[in-house]
Order: C-alpha cells, then structure tokens, then sequence
C-alpha cells in the first residue's frame, strides 16, 4: 500500500503522537504539527480516509484514532526505506571521500620524498569515531538482528547477532527509539553503568538486545588496526653512508616493504600526547627497533569527523631537521586546507 504524502504525514504524526501519550489523538492535535499547515477539517477528512484503508482505528465516540496492526506496518516498513537510503549515502559518501583523501596522500608521499631526500610514509584515514551518531535495529528472520551504528565521520558498521525470544514490530521500534535517546552523541566513556541499567531495565525482556548492541558500539568506536601506509623515496636510505651498510639497509627495506612496524610506529604516535603537533624521534628514541640508525619526525593531519592519520619522514640523525619540520609544517596544513576546500566543493 502506498499513501500520497499528506496522508503519510498524518499517519506519521499519529503514531507518534500515540507513542509518546499513549492516548488516542484527534486532528487538533494534529493541527499544530508546523510542517503540516492543514485545518483541523482537511485533517479529519484525511483521517477518514486512514481509517478506510484500516491504518487508524477509533476505539470509542468521539474519541480521537490510534493506529491499527496495519498502520503501524506501514510506519516501520517507511521508516527502514528511509534509514536504508541514509546508510546507502553515507556509505557512499564515506568511498568517494575515502578515494579522494588516498589518491591525495599517494601524491603526497612522493612528493615529500623528491623535496627532502629522505624516506617518507603516510598513513590512509584512521577514523578515531568516538560519537555515535544513530542505531538502526532490523530483523534479518525470527531468530537474527542487524544492528547498523553510524559514528563520527560517517562511518558505518553492521553487525548481526542472534536472538532468543520473539519480537512484535512495535517492540523492535520502541528499541530503536530506546537506543538512539539514550545514546546518540555519545562517546564510549559517556555510556556508564548508570545509562545501560536504565536502558536494561526499560527494554525488559529484551535487555540482552541492549547488551548485543553496546558490544557492537564498544568495538566500533575504537582506532582501526587495518591502517593503510604510504610509502616513497626507500631508496634515498642508500644516499648516506650510516644507513646503507648491508645489515641496517636490508633491516629498513624490510621495515618499509611489510609495514608491520610502521602501523605500530602510526598508533604509537596518534595516541600520545601532542597528537595534533610534530613529534621528533632520534635514534634510541624511536618505538620501532629497525629505526634505532634514524631519526623520524611525523605530525599528525587531522581532517574534521575523526579522520586523522600520520606523515613521517625518516632519515639519518644528521638529518636537516629544520628543513624538515617547516616542509611538515607546510604539508599539514596544505593537506588539511585542500581536502576541506574540495569537502566544500564535491
């Protein structure tokens, strides 16, 4: 069944209504939606027409509606079309940011490569997504839930999990509506003891579904381990003398073609303090045990919705450090100016 949108909208406003009262709701009601802008007659009128197709039901006299089995079909079946086209263009929205933030750093990392003579490394977006921004809970058959979270950035995760007791639709809605009131915009540190017993106690029977989901949540909003690095100008190790003994070099190479000890190099320094300036390492200061010959200096780019990630340059101790910090200097903020000018212009 489809409905023309000024019924849809009517449909819509008494469900919700009945949801948060629990009364049956009558066109006055309805009349002071500011979206709507109908009278209280054409309301009525469309309302009869509702309860014709068996959506609303009057339960006694002179009573407002509320709605049937049927109508509240029709509610949830749109509302999932809805939430499925906003997950389908955040994803898409997510890939075409993706491609052009990668395709950028590839460029980049050459580059810095030809201009400083060193080695050079850049890492692909982490999403450090530490805000929830919606939940959507669907029943995939009787016994399996999809649960599709949506954090800082955009970035969406689906997860499925098994369920043990049965659920009406108006009670997978209501848990939807649970979820998102008390957890959207939250970080994982804001959803404490306090929040879960509440949101436990008014799921009821279905407090493991709760559980499900906040497992879900836990293991979203964390840093990704999958980082992609960029790497350039591997070769220029062999330019100084310090570095292109055999034992030292074949220990670089092979530090840059696995990329193991990067990644880890990458973590390390997204997570220590200072994160948003430049980090110097000098020899024995360095995290990665094959770099102890070299110095790095990385800064950290951050480009807005969680998506950070890290440039390094590596060279030896007698490195021209002051040359390098400007050209990262330069690079950070050229890498962070130029995505957001072409964010604002897609």
């Amino acid at each position: 069944m489809e409905l023309d949108e000024r019924k849809a909208k009517i449909l819509r406003a008494i469900i919700q209504n009945y949801q948060e009262t629990g009364e049956p709701v009558g066109s006055r009601t309805i009349s002071k939606f500011s979206d709507l802008k109908l009278s209280s007659a054409t309301i009525r009128n469309e309302m009869s027409d509702l309860e014709e197709l068996g959506l609303i039901v009057q339960p006694h006299t002179s009573a407002g509606r509320i709605p049937t089995d049927q109508g509240y079909r029709l509610y949830v079946n749109s509302l999932m079309e809805e939430k499925e086209r906003e997950v389908t263009e955040m994803k898409e929205f997510l890939i075409q940011r993706v491609d052009r933030v990668e395709i950028l750093l590839k460029q980049m990392a050459k580059l810095l490569a030809m201009n400083t003579n060193y080695a050079t490394m850049i890492s692909g977006p982490s999403y450090n997504s530490t805000k929830l921004k919606f939940i959507q809970l669907s029943r995939v058959d009787m016994q399996k839930m999809l649960a599709v979270i949506v954090v800082d950035g955009n970035i969406v995760k689906n997860t499925f999990f098994d369920i043990e007791e049965d659920m009406t639709d108006q009670e997978l809605l209501s848990l939807n509506l649970l979820l998102n009131s008390n957890l959207n915009g939250l970080t994982i540190q804001e959803i404490n003891l306090g929040i879960i017993k509440k949101m436990e106690e008014e799921a009821g029977i279905h407090s493991s579904v709760v559980k499900h989901v906040l497992d879900a949540v836990a293991d979203v909003i964390r840093v990704d381990d999958d980082v992609q690095i960029y790497t350039s100008g591997t070769t220029n190790i062999f330019k100084y003398p310090e570095l292109s003994d055999g034992q030292t070099a074949s220990e670089l190479i092979s530090t840059f073609e696995e990329k193991k000890q990067l990644t880890e190099l990458v973590q390390s320094t997204l997570e220590s303090e200072g994160s948003h300036g430049i980090q110097v390492y000098i020899g024995e200061e360095m995290p990665v045990q094959t770099m102890k010959d070299c110095s790095v200096v990385t800064a950290n780019y951050d480009l807005g919705e969680g998506i950070r990630g890290t440039i390094g340059i590596i060279g030896p101790k007698r490195m021209d450090y002051e040359k390098v910090l400007d050209t990262l200097k330069n690079l950070k903020a050229q890498l962070e100016g130029v995505f957001k000018k072409n964010d604002n212009n897609p």
